[in-house]
């Protein structure tokens, strides 16, 4: 608008239409702000990125994506930009879904210690850390971890395949010669297990990585590097072990953390999201982004809300961490913490949403992902009705993230309850025996392998698995006696332990308050929001055929991966397997395939919350 009254004054000056004692006061200064410039709010440069770090910089997005990776140098520019601003008071640096080589961790290290140098400070905020995350945060000037988050500072284990077992049994002798004692590429075809030259040279690198790693934590966290050794072999660490061992400096849900920077730096402090990041060019740079730009042409605007509305916010399916990845071909099943925890507090925001309804259909899933599902319903029943209405299932994670609503009503055939917490791996050395193909494993850390699939839980490594999940554990049994109270027919404990009951049991028990459906649980959310008439309304909204092929919905799903893991749904054998057994007995493969995706999540999301048993009913 400034620009378009510099131009029409320029005109009007120009064609004579001013008088010229009117010409005279005009000036510059008048359309930009006054002869005094105003101070500008402080600003808190915010960096993040999804997946890994490239390093030659791309101009385009990649094929079928809708975002240009970003880059080591492009990152280490933005860093040193927020450095130089005077108006940049403060780093937030958001490394959920963010991946980078050991080499990156050490160069980004090294530009936030340039930044912080200058006085300004640096935080991060995470759901959960690795060691080589950590050794990134590490540099920050205050480290905080979500409630029921974790750190897992086990250090390093890597292993190495061995294959040539597998090539004896099908008749084929592998025939290599090598130039150099160390160069030991073809091994892993060649043998059964690493040579006295290569378990050498693998020590002396793998000492090296970790003693440089310990180092660059030490420095980041101003410990000494002998004291970080014992920290990383005592690892792993929930969050509030991690802030009792100083290894970070809260444990704060977001928008806490949110909160107390407005608090450190003033009210009007701007947190610029994509600080450096380049607005987006007004011509398509490739043809799926000319698709994108002929969608919104067509494209109806989203629908505004301006009367009453009571809106529904869906839990469906395992709980799990990150995003939902909606594509024109079906959406990923499963709720996602990131995507209902925006939707929630959409609803808690918006003025046109009068009251609440979680609706629940979900067997449980991630305790991290719960926890972070029910913060953010607390922000919603701090302003307005919450109700929960529960279907099929609302079990275990499912029943975890109730805790905040002012009522809970259930059908009297739900499943619900199963307070409890499980972890665990799937020991696999049996099966590669079989195939003759020899692991042989490398570590530096104590528990570095505690979650490796070539060995059962060491004693150690159980007694670290059994104190997390009973910290887990105590936090949910806590959730329930607070929200519960005196409504609780028994004590916590004759409860809890994973027990499983019915709607109609579960209201005896005072785990839920009133029998009824969705109808009912909108009902009384109006009636408590005082709503005669009002519109229904579903948080987020479905999106579009148009949304669906522009990729405007679609969030980057956040995987997370343990040594050990496979991926049994994704296997083409054992899918192919299934998929015609399915057809004689779909029942059946059915619970066969919930089962396998309880196994895929507990290797994925390590503690979780979920029912006991998959039950088939005919």
């Amino acid at each position: 608008m400034k620009r378009v009254a510099l131009y029409a004054a320029m005109a009007a000056l120009l064609l004579g239409t001013v008088p010229q004692e009117a010409a005279a006061q005009f000036k510059l200064s008048d359309l930009t702000g006054g002869g005094k410039k105003k101070p500008q709010p402080k600003k808190i440069a915010h960096m993040h990125w999804q997946g890994p770090l490239t390093e030659t910089p791309m101009e385009v997005p990649p094929l079928f994506s809708n975002t240009v990776p970003m880059s080591l140098s492009e990152l280490i520019k933005r860093i040193n930009g927020a450095r130089d601003d005077d108006d940049v008071v403060a780093m937030i640096l958001d490394i959920d879904g963010a991946s980078l080589g050991l080499a990156q961790v050490e160069e980004v290290h090294r530009a936030i210690r340039k930044f912080a140098a200058v006085d300004k400070e640096v935080f991060v905020n995470a759901e959960s850390m690795t060691t080589g995350s950590y050794a990134l945060a590490s540099c920050a000037t205050h480290i905080s971890i979500v409630p029921t988050g974790d750190l897992w500072l086990t250090g390093l284990y890597g292993e190495t395949p061995y294959i040539r077992g597998g090539l004896d049994k099908l008749g084929i002798t592998p025939d290599f010669e090598q130039c150099g004692d160390f160069k030991t590429g073809a091994e892993a075809i060649t043998r059964k297990e690493p040579s006295p030259e290569s378990q050498e040279m693998t020590d002396w690198l793998l000492d090296s990585i970790f003693q440089n790693m310990i180092d660059l934590i030490a420095e980041g966290r101003g410990m000494d590097p002998g004291l970080v050794r014992k920290l990383i072999d005592a690892g792993p660490y929930s969050a509030e072990d991690a802030k009792a061992a100083k290894l970070i400096d809260s444990v704060q849900h977001r928008h806490n953390f949110a909160d107390d920077l407005r608090d450190r730096y003033g009210s009007d402090v701007r947190i610029i999201f994509d600080y450096g990041g380049e607005n987006a060019e007004d011509l398509p740079q490739n043809m799926f982004a000319a698709w994108e730009m002929f969608m919104e042409m067509f494209d109806p605007s989203p629908k505004v809300y301006t009367d009453p509305t009571v809106a529904i916010v869906y839990v469906e399916g395992m709980i799990q961490t990150g995003s939902a990845d909606v594509s024109p071909f079906g959406s990923s099943s499963g709720a996602f913490s990131t995507t209902i925890r925006k939707a929630l507090d959409k609803a808690a925001a918006e003025d046109s949403v009068k009251a609440v309804v979680l609706r629940i259909d979900s067997p449980g899933g991630s305790a991290l992902a719960s926890e972070i599902i029910l913060e953010a319903s607390r922000r919603v029943a701090m302003e307005k009705p919450l109700v929960v209405s529960m279907g099929n299932v609302a079990a275990s994670g499912g029943y975890y993230v109730t805790c905040a609503a002012e009522k809970i009503f259930a059908d009297k055939h739900t499943i619900t309850s199963s307070i409890g917490v499980l972890a665990g791996k799937l020991v696999t050395s049996g099966m590669w025996d079989k195939l003759g193909i020899n692991w042989h494993a490398n570590q530096r850390g104590e528990m570095a392998g505690i979650f490796s699939g070539s060995h059962k839980f060491s004693e150690e490594e159980r007694a670290k698995m059994r104190h997390y999940m009973d910290t887990v554990y105590e936090v949910f049994k806590g959730h329930v006696v607070e929200a519960r109270g005196d409504k609780l027919a028994k004590p916590i404990d004759q409860l809890a332990g994973g027990r499983v009951f019915t709607g109609s049991q579960a209201l005896e028990l005072g785990l839920v308050d009133e029998i009824g459906g969705l109808h009912e649980a909108v009902k009384y959310a109006a009636d408590q929001a005082r709503l005669n008439d009002f519109d229904l309304r579903v948080i987020p909204e479905p999106p579009s055929m148009f949304e669906l092929f522009s990729g405007k919905s679609r969030d980057r799903k956040l995987s997370l991966s343990v040594p050990g893991q496979i991926d049994w749904l994704g296997t083409s054998v054992f899918g192919e397997l299934i998929s015609g057994l399915s057809q004689a007995d779909p029942g059946r493969c059915l619970a066969v395939m919930q089962q396998l995706e309880k196994i895929n999540l507990i290797q994925n999301e390590t503690v979780v919350t979920v029912m006991p048993a998959v039950y088939l009913f005919r």
